[in-house]
């Protein structure tokens, strides 16, 4: 079996981490959310995959290379061109079209393959899905799951018969259109055969064009519902939900970095920490180089990226700081993830920092320990104690 990992989206709706970042390279405990997927992959023995990419492509390729440090074999297939001032224009072609310009380079797909998206954790027993494939004799699978009806328009919908066969599929429906709440978990298992229906040339998509086009010509198409884990970073609500379901230990093998110095408390390499008057309140983890002030309050699960510093009497509570974050005294931060100059609430409202009645944070690379408005107010005050 081979695989095929999608990565080629912009990820608008985890912006503003996709600003700097391709979705797929999105951390989770300080490690890209695709390198869980390749070692997935490596774990159940598939070696051979190939990733499209498009935005901030580079990003991806510099960090995975060829595969040797997982065990595996990776290549990539760029969408996109190089304008006459040596510009590179991503222009992604479709999940579908995507894996059609691949076939037609090198002819990889010549036998199953698993096709996943980028951007979600997973821990799915992969032979077992692919032993069903086989014995159903299906030409396509996909890998469903049930989710509240409210949930459904975020999907593409699954709707099948008693013994799984898929008689249509419905992308991103409304509530009241929705024919069933079982969705797409964007992980497909497809046979040779399946590619040849890709048209040539043209931007084509696997939920909304191909996934239609299988159940309209009453194709082998097949829905597994199977048990696993499967957390979807589809929105910064989303992200924020799996960093607190990581935290909590809830998804296994994956544990926290560092060393755990008290219950519920992990530190990377050389942080300091002043303990008068500062509270730390489990799940937490504080990555290498970050400075704890005195009087800080800090309560999990929250994650603070590396190079960060809290400054005294500022308060985090469930929150993810991204690295080299510098919270400023006094500052509460509640529920919140922080992103250089941009934070987003739970409920997935971004701000620039430009937009708070007063700074908040800094980049911690920064020397000032308190705000511009304050630094100001300080010099004025000088100023007129001089005159």
């Amino acid at each position: 079996m081979k695989a095929m990992i999608l990565a080629a989206g912009k990820g608008t709706r985890v912006r503003p981490l996709t600003y700097d970042l391709p979705k797929p390279m999105i951390p989770l405990l300080g490690k890209p959310v695709m390198a869980y997927l390749v070692e997935h992959l490596k774990k159940h023995g598939v070696t051979e995959i190939m990733v499209n990419v498009s935005w901030l492509h580079e990003k991806i390729e510099e960090y995975f290379g060829e595969g040797e440090q997982f065990g595996v074999q990776i290549g990539y297939s760029f969408e996109g061109y190089t304008t006459d001032d040596g510009t590179i224009v991503p222009e992604p072609i479709g999940s579908a079209g995507g894996m059609k310009k691949i076939q037609e380079f090198g002819q990889f797909f010549d036998d199953t393959t698993i096709v996943m998206c980028g951007d979600a954790l997973i821990d799915l027993d992969l032979k077992a899905a692919l032993l069903e494939h086989r014995r159903k004799g299906a030409m396509a699978s996909v890998i469903t799951k049930e989710v509240p009806w409210d949930k459904v328009s975020s999907y593409g919908v699954v709707v099948s018969d008693a013994n799984g066969r898929i008689t249509e599929f419905q992308e991103k429906p409304s509530q009241e259109e929705a024919k069933s709440n079982f969705i797409s978990t964007g992980i497909y298992i497809f046979e040779p055969e399946v590619i040849d229906l890709i048209p040539s040339g043209v931007t084509f998509d696997i939920g909304s064009e191909l996934f239609p086009l299988l159940a309209e010509r009453g194709l082998p198409f097949y829905a597994q519902g199977r048990p696993f884990n499967w957390l979807d970073i589809g929105t910064m609500s989303d992200y924020w939900e799996v960093l607190q379901t990581v935290l909590t230990g809830e998804v296994n093998h994956m544990d926290v970095p560092g060393t755990q110095i008290e219950p519920g408390l992990w530190v990377g390499l050389n942080t300091s920490i002043d303990w008068n008057g500062t509270t730390i309140e489990g799940p937490v983890y504080i990555g290498s180089g970050v400075r704890i002030e005195a009087g800080v309050h800090i309560v999990g699960p929250t994650w603070i990226g590396h190079g960060s510093h809290i400054c005294e009497g500022a308060e985090v509570v469930r929150s993810v700081l991204f690295e080299y974050t510098r919270v400023l005294h006094d500052v509460t931060l509640n529920e919140m993830i922080v992103f250089k100059e941009y934070s987003v609430d739970r409920a997935g409202e971004m701000k620039h920092a430009s937009e708070y009645s007063s700074e908040e944070w800094l980049n911690a690379r920064d020397r000032r320990r308190s705000s511009r408005k304050e630094n100001a107010s300080q010099v004025k005050a000088v100023s007129g104690t001089s005159q």
